[in-house]
């Protein structure tokens, strides 16, 4: 393996470890669902089914979502980092923070802990999508958009996240103040970091190519 593809295993398996995290602080937070959470919790109680059932079949049907919106082939290698962040997350909710409450925390610990998520979350996409390595479904998503349309990611993400807020809102998801604060700000904090984090990526990989040349 040379250094420029070991830079990017480490940027995209940082960013999936740093992105979960995230998810997992604002889950435990105890401000509110994120709009996907919430929408595929809105379709288990309303249809049946597990959300862990409902959050497989869309990844599924993405896949072929995201070959339509960019003309090109379904893209199967897609169902890696679908293992991938599943085993990170059950990683981080299920035996980091397994026993970790807010419920009764201030409403300021509650805060702090939400925001911090909305921080990791953004910085762990941003990473994620750097090296250009297959993405889950859903990832993928947004980005799809944001080609085919000519969006920044800032616009793709947020249009996306204001919508699927609204329908987990429609199925009866546990929608809360959080879904609405993750839906506005995380498109545009995905876009900073991931302007801030292209230059380092490319001082890496520009410096492994002048080294091998």
């Amino acid at each position: 393996m040379t250094l420029t593809n070991a830079y990017k295993c480490f940027f995209y398996l940082t960013g999936i470890i740093i992105n979960f995290l995230g998810v997992s602080l604002i889950v435990k937070s105890g401000m509110g669902a994120g709009f996907w959470a919430a929408f595929f919790t809105g379709l288990s109680e309303q249809l049946g089914f597990t959300v862990g059932m409902w959050y497989g079949c869309f990844q599924f049907i993405f896949i072929f979502v995201n070959g339509y919106l960019l003309c090109r082939r379904p893209e199967f290698l897609a169902f890696i980092p679908l293992v991938l962040e599943t085993a990170v997350f059950d990683f981080w909710l299920e035996i980091v923070f397994k026993n970790f409450y807010l419920t009764a925390a201030p409403l300021y610990i509650q805060l702090l802990v939400f925001a911090a998520g909305i921080l990791c979350v953004s910085l762990g996409v941003a990473l994620y999508i750097l090296p250009g390595f297959p993405r889950a479904p859903i990832d993928q998503l947004f980005l799809a958009f944001s080609e085919r349309f000519n969006w920044n990611i800032r616009t793709s993400q947020t249009l996306i996240a204001v919508l699927v807020a609204a329908t987990a809102f429609v199925v009866g998801g546990p929608v809360g103040i959080g879904t609405v604060i993750v839906a506005l700000t995380i498109g545009t904090c995905i876009q900073f970091w991931y302007e801030k984090l292209t230059a380092l990526h490319q001082h890496y990989t520009n410096q492994d190519m002048l080294h091998t040349s």
